[in-house]
Order: structure tokens, then sequence, then C-alpha cells
């Protein structure tokens, strides 16, 4: 049975037909950098809007907020084209495509002997991650993501300090709860919770670079993600006001240009305390 449920599927180098089976209606944002790959979408007869690649899902869904923030549809469910089988298995998806309420879209069973109670006896407190229900997947907040070479953060190097730059007083969390590759089904009044300058400015924090891929800050926000949609947070004035919040993110810029560079003269001092020669 097709779901009434609206899809928003960012596709990267993939055919999506398994997706679009499931639904009555979608839309397919293609950032796809392979050659022939929109050939065969067209060929498959699939829609779907060119966009830019930013490296990852999240700016996508932003913008389709953004953009259709007065006509978005009841239930829509945020996907990826290459969800099924890497995200979540299509036995669960089969399950709670329809579903019309908030929903983690993640499941990955090979991981459960090391997530899971019945088969951790004894393990550390300073254990990472587990789970709290098949699709529930809960991190250690350490913000230890930041630290790959492979990814820039021009703003924010912690999940912590982004979280207060966007919300007033919120709660720290010493974990998130989570779906990792940022894959839900959400409803509209969720999504209306935040103003269409919301997200357009919170994807300026996740679009500047891929050199060598996707900032940082997506990862941040990735693990916000059920806070922004369930959260009944404050927001910071500047989240709603694109000049205030440029001038923000520029001090911002600012700040992470001078810790970065007080971290390379550190990390030279400990060179020379242990004879390395420094550069």
């Amino acid at each position: 049975m097709k779901t009434n449920n609206f899809f928003v599927i960012h596709n990267y180098n993939t055919i999506p037909l398994n997706l679009v089976e499931y639904c009555n209606d979608y839309i397919i944002y293609d950032a796809s950098d392979q050659p022939g790959i929109r050939e065969k979408l067209d060929e498959a007869g699939l829609k779907y809007i060119p966009v830019k690649n930013t490296g990852h899902n999240i700016t996508t869904y932003f913008s389709y907020f953004d953009t259709e923030y007065e006509h978005l549809p009841e239930v829509i469910c945020l996907c990826k084209g290459n969800m099924i089988g890497r995200h979540c298995s299509k036995e669960y998806f089969d399950k709670v495509y329809n579903n019309q309420y908030f929903t983690y879209l993640y499941e990955d069973k090979p991981k459960w002997p090391g997530l899971t109670k019945a088969v951790q006896e004894g393990v550390k407190e300073e254990e990472l991650a587990f789970l709290v229900s098949e699709s529930q997947y809960v991190e250690k907040n350490t913000s230890w993501y930041v630290g790959s070479p492979n990814h820039p953060h021009w703003y924010f190097d912690d999940f912590d300090e982004l979280l207060t730059f966007i919300y007033k007083d919120p709660v720290i969390p010493k974990w998130c709860l989570f779906s990792p590759g940022a894959c839900y089904i959400v409803r509209r009044e969720q999504i209306l919770k935040h103003s269409p300058v919301f997200y357009r400015n919170l994807c300026k924090l996740m679009n500047y670079d891929l050199d060598p891929n996707f900032p940082s800050e997506a990862h941040q926000i990735e693990r916000m993600l059920p806070l922004i949609f369930e959260a009944a947070y404050e927001e910071n004035e500047w989240m709603n006001d694109e000049k205030l919040f440029d001038e923000k993110i520029e001090e911002q810029r600012q700040k992470m240009k001078k810790k970065e560079a007080w971290n390379q003269k550190r990390f030279k001092r400990i060179r020379k305390l242990f004879g390395q020669k420094g550069y």
C-alpha cells in the first residue's frame, strides 16, 4: 500500500526507485555528480530538482522547509536515496513508512550486539554509544567527530557551543539521541515551530565548504535534529534575522581562527618539549 506521507529524497548518485514505490507523491533533490545519473532519472520518469552537492542531506531538508514553508504536507518522510540498506533495512522501513508521527528512520541490526545490555555485561561507563530501541541511537556528547581532518569547522567545534548559539538556556545533554544518517518522519507542526529564516540561517553553517568533505557543523546539527523538531527552547534573536545572524557567525569565524592559531602554537611547544622539529 502506498502512503500519503510526502517523501523528500536527498539523492546522490543513485536511482531511488525503491523509495518512490512507497509513496503517492515525492520530490527528489538530486546532488549527483556521477555522469549519467540524471539521464537515468529522466529515463525512469522521476521528478527531481538538481541541487548543489553540499556533501550531506540536512541542507536539502532545511532548504525544502524554507521554500515550501506555506505549503508543507501534513507528514513528511525525510530520507536519502540510499537510505534502505544503509541506514535501515527494508524490513524495518516496511513497518514504519506509513507512520503519522515522529519516527527515527534508522536500524542497524549488525551493531546490536555491541550496543545492547544483553551482551554488554560489565561495560565501562565511558562506552560511547548504545541503543534505547531498535531505531533510537544514543551517543555520548563529546563532539569527538570534530577532530576529523576530513571535515572543516569554520564556526563551531563543539556541540554544546552551537546548541547555546541557537537556543537560550538549553539543557546541555550528556548524551545525544538521534538517527544516524539524519532520516526521519516528521509532522508539519514540528517544522513550523521554527521560521523559514531559522532554517535558512542553519544552512549557512553547513554549506560553506567541501574540502575535503562537508563541514563538521553538519555532524553537530545531525545530532541536534530531534531537539530542533521536538524541544520547546526559545531561539536566540539572531536565528530569525539574517543580517544579525551573518554578523554573529562572522564573529564566530574570527574566534575559531584565533583558537586554531593558539592550538597550533601549543602543539609546536609540545613538539619542542619532546625534541621534535616544529614547522
